[in-house]
């Protein structure tokens, strides 16, 4: 009965009530994970960014093995814009299309060499507008270097979860976006996408998700069902 009260009351829901149900996730959320934060590991906001562009189509865990020593040999901007395209490749190797990457770095680090003296700018425009960065690296940056609420990170956990908690029924990440800061608190944007990755990874997974362990399942129209 329970179960089918709430797959009633998510199809009479409102946006005044998802958000409201949001906020009751993001409570619980924090309790559950009180420490959550970005997971891939840096000092300043130039190694953030790298480790955001090696980060695609990779895991953090693997980038985290990878950057320490690449950010011993590249101290900043400059650093990377003048490296040898061959052994910037070798070292970021296997965060996978290592090629690509490169070139994104050495071009990205480039423009913050001759445009922005080398720091890191702080703006959306002027981050979505370097070599290899889009909005969701913006994001990245922007809310945890400089601790800029300015969107929500969406990756697949986040798209993944929002989806199943019933916040959203776009697979686009900038629609998926575009509906979660309607609903999240903007002073919890940055944070948000943290709580969501970190549920993903220990509950809410893709292939087989523990419904039975959920701390949110009162709140999720899906448990169960996936």
């Amino acid at each position: 009965m329970r179960k089918a009260k709430l797959e009633d009351d998510h199809l009479e829901e409102n946006g005044q009530k998802r958000a409201s149900r949001t906020r009751k996730i993001i409570t619980r959320l924090k309790k559950v994970f009180p420490d959550a934060m970005v997971s891939l590991s840096h000092s300043n906001p130039l190694e953030l960014l790298v480790a955001t562009i090696l980060s695609a189509q990779c895991t953090d865990e693997r980038v985290n093995k990878v950057t320490p020593g690449l950010f011993r040999t590249y101290q900043n901007a400059s650093d990377f814009a003048d490296a040898p395209l061959e052994d910037l490749e070798d070292r970021i190797r296997t965060t996978g299309f290592f090629r690509n990457k490169a070139k994104a770095i050495k071009a990205c680090c480039r423009s913050l060499a001759e445009e922005y003296d080398g720091e890191v700018p702080k703006t959306m425009r002027d981050l979505t507008g370097l070599s290899g960065v889009g909005r969701k690296t913006a994001n990245v940056v922007l809310g945890n270097a400089f601790g800029l609420q300015e969107g929500v990170v969406v990756d697949t956990h986040v798209g993944r979860i929002s989806r199943r908690l019933g916040l959203t029924e776009h697979k686009d990440p900038l629609k998926v976006e575009r509906d979660l800061v309607e609903l999240v608190a903007r002073r919890s944007w940055a944070v948000f996408s943290h709580l969501l990755i970190l549920h993903g990874r220990a509950t809410c997974k893709a292939r087989s998700p523990n419904c039975e362990a959920c701390q949110i399942g009162r709140h999720c129209p899906s448990r169960g069902k996936v």
